[in-house]
């Protein structure tokens, strides 16, 4: 395949980045070490400028853009890093850029990138996804004669991912065993890649994915680019419908293996990053960290590079965040339980079916003065996941009758 990423084109991004991004910190991690039995070192992307890589590729390729496609001015579609990288790359090159967000991005992210942009960005929020907002983008650019800029299929793009890759070699003499990698759209991952199997070509990609949208990972098995027709959008830095053209043919041949995670992994990686080492990662900044327990028999002894993409993380997520760490770990359940309406009976059910160390976390219930007996929606959480059995047996015995809500996503989705 033709215009594939080349080391030259790294290093001459490598000049471009020179003093406009930072060498991010490359950071031993212990208790991560201790926990694999391996030599854990993070590389610190959440304390670029953007608090993600994404400046490295946007602001490579917009750089290498002529004076003609500089003057015609640049598109992208993004509703988080890129847009972000796109919008500081505009107002540094002093470059007129146009944002196609959805109109569902919540304002907290449309803020940051006008922060970043300033007046050399405009804003256009439309569709309800980023896959129409992205339609609207591509459109939009060819009727204006406008170089549109993609978030990971670009040859400059990936060359400027593929930066941290030479950082990464800088900051240690001796050789890697693993790299652990997200994966999205595959930008990241393929510019790695290009450098690694020159460079350092014993060491072992590993691609990490959420479980809702394995996009390369389908890809991979089925020996072509599929497009996800269902997508879990929680990990939204990495939940891509489709990888792109030019990642899949570097990966096909350069990768370990590409591994998923469970969103609910995740979150209890955002939450220990944070409660342990004062570290705040977004979902798809901690997808290659999750990664690391479920490979944990092949790591130990090894020395193992692991990317934290991404800090843009919304404050206001981390209440969902927590509730799905909880639910992930057995310890936090939802029932539909039929009470009946008679004195006592919720006294009985505290007393007699909740154990020592269980709590009520959520209580929905509407008395019918009519009716014998009324549900109620009941969360619980509970200190050990091995006494949710315990809890069902109780209420067995004591003839509650319910529903277990967990497992049923079209009424469990309400909840969280």
């Amino acid at each position: 395949m033709k215009n594939l990423p080349s080391l030259e084109g790294v290093q001459q991004a490598v000049s471009r980045l020179n003093n406009v991004i930072r060498k991010t910190p490359w950071e031993f991690n212990k208790r991560l070490s201790a926990k694999t039995n391996a030599s854990v070192f993070i590389k610190r992307e959440d304390l670029q400028q953007i608090r993600s890589f994404k400046i490295r590729g946007a602001y490579n390729k917009i750089s290498s853009l002529n004076e003609s496609e500089r003057r015609e001015g640049i598109v992208c579609a993004s509703a988080g890093n890129h847009a972000q990288g796109f919008a500081f790359s505009c107002k540094k090159l002093e470059i007129q850029g146009t944002i196609y967000m959805p109109a569902t991005t919540p304002q907290q992210k449309v803020t940051q990138v006008r922060m970043f942009g300033e007046d050399f960005v405009e804003i256009v929020l439309t569709g309800d996804t980023y896959d129409a907002c992205q339609k609207q983008a591509i459109k939009a650019a060819k009727k204006e004669g406008k170089i549109f800029i993609h978030p990971f299929d670009d040859k400059e793009v990936i060359e400027g991912q593929a930066t941290v890759a030479f950082e990464i070699l800088e900051h240690t003499s001796a050789p890697l065993d693993y790299i652990f990698v997200p994966v999205g759209g595959g930008g990241l991952i393929s510019g790695i890649a290009t450098v690694m199997k020159s460079h350092s070509p014993k060491t072992k990609i590993i691609g990490v994915e959420p479980q809702g949208s394995p996009s390369m990972q389908q890809a991979l098995v089925s020996g072509e680019r599929i497009a996800l027709k269902k997508m879990d959008r929680f990990v939204d830095g990495a939940a891509v419908r489709q990888v792109g053209v030019i990642p899949y043919e570097i990966c096909k041949s350069s990768l370990e293996k590409v591994i998923t995670v469970h969103e609910g992994k995740i979150c209890q990686t955002i939450l220990d990053l944070y409660n342990k080492e004062g570290i705040v990662a977004e979902p798809a900044g901690a997808l290659a960290i999750a990664g690391l327990e479920q490979m944990q028999d092949e790591l130990e002894g090894k020395r193992i590079a692991v990317l934290l993409c991404g800090g843009n993380n919304d404050i206001l997520r981390m209440p969902e965040i927590s509730e799905r760490a909880l639910l992930y770990a057995s310890l936090k359940h939802y029932f539909l339980i039929d009470f009946p309406q008679r004195e006592g009976a919720l006294k009985e059910f505290v007393t007699e079916i909740l154990g020592p160390n269980d709590d009520i976390t959520h209580f929905e219930f509407s008395k019918k003065s009519y009716r014998t007996n009324a549900p109620a929606v009941v969360g619980i959480q509970l200190k050990e996941a091995a006494d949710f059995s315990l809890l069902v047996e109780r209420m067995k015995i004591h003839n509650f009758k319910f529903d277990y809500l967990n497992e049923k996503q079209n009424l469990f989705q309400f909840l969280i």
